[in-house]
């Protein structure tokens, strides 16, 4: 059910008529398109491995219209004054970025446009023609957070444009189309997880997926059922996947795959991590156990959820986080004392959730402990002087849609 924002409007009506306001008609549709929650598998993506996100119910919003008969340029425009990508480069609320769609090249578009931009050049790459069109995005993921705002506002636009042209691509190909604009536009080194928790993901489930074979199955994540409730803690502490911390563990992962004889580090299993240990530096050692312990860990996990349910996957939860600390190097300080505070106040898990170097933690809660864990984390924020964190519950919500 859509819920209504501060002003009473609908996301989709108030998205709609700023579109009319600003483009001075109406747009052809509205699309919704969630960010996403990883419950588990960071960093497994890239190599092969195994992830399990899920939808959020906090979603990019964008009205679009074709301009056959226009010039081919792309106007784009954001209600979010703030970056609604989470760039570090602000977009002017209602101010619009025009792009040539004839020479699409990430230097000729704004940094938080091109997450727009790179999906009409990937639908271009693959042959297909964009007339003119006009875009006004509307987001409520907290960019920055490790929640995917970036891959929200891909995947609202790839379905727009999917649905305008009656192109009928599969959502499965969507994702490898909004990974490509990611990839090779924006210049993010990402792998599958974000687009695909967007665009397949379901409620009530998270989405296990082999990011090799692309197979998916969704796995029930009920967690009202079990009396539990999911909180997403915003430390404020932006990142960016475009960063050189994010692409020299992607090398990183990939000399150790190289050094141990395999395509990726999925063909890697646990037996062989005395093996790695002895023909690999100390660094990639460690980013190389990261992702091989945590490819167990996502296994292990569904196989819980499908048996146990969601009260028993607490401890997979904080081997993950020391894991992404000590072995990955992508935790902070903040993100640390946010999944400490957690679990001292009663979590039953808690972890860093995300690509790192800032962004989000989650922590599965009983419900009658819920208030009592938001108040230590507060309150270990401000002892420690860091900005006030962001904490919210969220449920396993619906994929990318039409709204409107």
């Amino acid at each position: 059910m859509s819920h209504q924002d501060d002003a009473g409007a609908l996301p989709a009506e108030r998205v709609a008529l700023a579109f009319g306001e600003l483009f001075g008609s109406a747009p052809d549709g509205v699309w919704a398109a969630p960010g996403r929650v990883n419950l588990i598998g960071e960093h497994t993506d890239y190599n092969d491995g195994f992830v399990l996100p899920f939808a959020l119910g906090h979603t990019a919003r964008v009205a679009v219209a074709l301009r056959p008969q226009g010039p081919a340029r792309l106007r784009a425009a954001s209600l979010q004054g703030a970056d609604p990508a989470g760039t570090g480069q602000a977009a002017t609320a209602g101010r619009i970025a025009e792009a040539d769609l004839g020479q699409l090249e990430p230097a000729t578009v704004e940094p938080w446009a091109r997450y727009v931009a790179g999906v009409i050049w990937a639908l271009q790459q693959r042959g297909h023609q964009v007339p003119a069109v006009d875009v006004l995005l509307d987001s409520d993921v907290p960019s920055g957070a490790g929640l995917s705002s970036s891959a929200a506002i891909e995947c609202a636009v790839a379905l727009a444009l999917d649905d305008l042209l009656g192109l009928h691509i599969p959502r499965e190909d969507l994702v490898l189309l909004c990974q490509h604009a990611e990839n090779d536009f924006v210049g993010a080194p990402t792998g599958i997880l974000d687009q695909s928790a967007s665009l397949l993901g379901t409620t009530g489930h998270a989405l296990f997926l082999d990011c090799r074979s692309r197979d998916a199955r969704q796995v029930s994540l009920d967690l009202a059922g079990a009396g539990l409730e999911l909180l997403v803690i915003d430390t404020r502490v932006a990142h960016a996947h475009e960063s050189g911390g994010y692409k020299d563990l992607v090398a990183a992962c990939r000399r150790g795959a190289a050094a141990l004889g395999v395509p990726a580090l999925r063909d890697v299993d646990t037996s062989r991590l005395t093996e790695a240990e002895q023909v690999l530096d100390a660094d990639t050692f460690r980013r190389v156990r990261h992702i091989v312990t945590e490819n167990q860990r996502v296994l292990d996990t569904v196989d819980i959820l499908d048996t146990a349910g969601p009260r028993a996957i607490g401890p997979l939860l904080d081997a993950s986080h020391v894991s992404m600390r000590d072995d990955f190097g992508i935790s902070c300080a903040e993100l640390d004392a946010a999944v400490e505070a957690a679990q001292q106040a009663g979590a039953l898990g808690a972890r860093m959730t995300g690509g790192g170097f800032g962004g989000s933690a989650i922590a599965v809660v009983p419900v009658g402990d819920t208030a009592a864990v938001m108040a230590a984390v507060r309150r270990r924020f401000a002892d420690e002087g860091y900005l006030e964190p962001d904490i919210f519950v969220v449920q396993p919500g619906p994929g990318a849609r039409r709204i409107d």
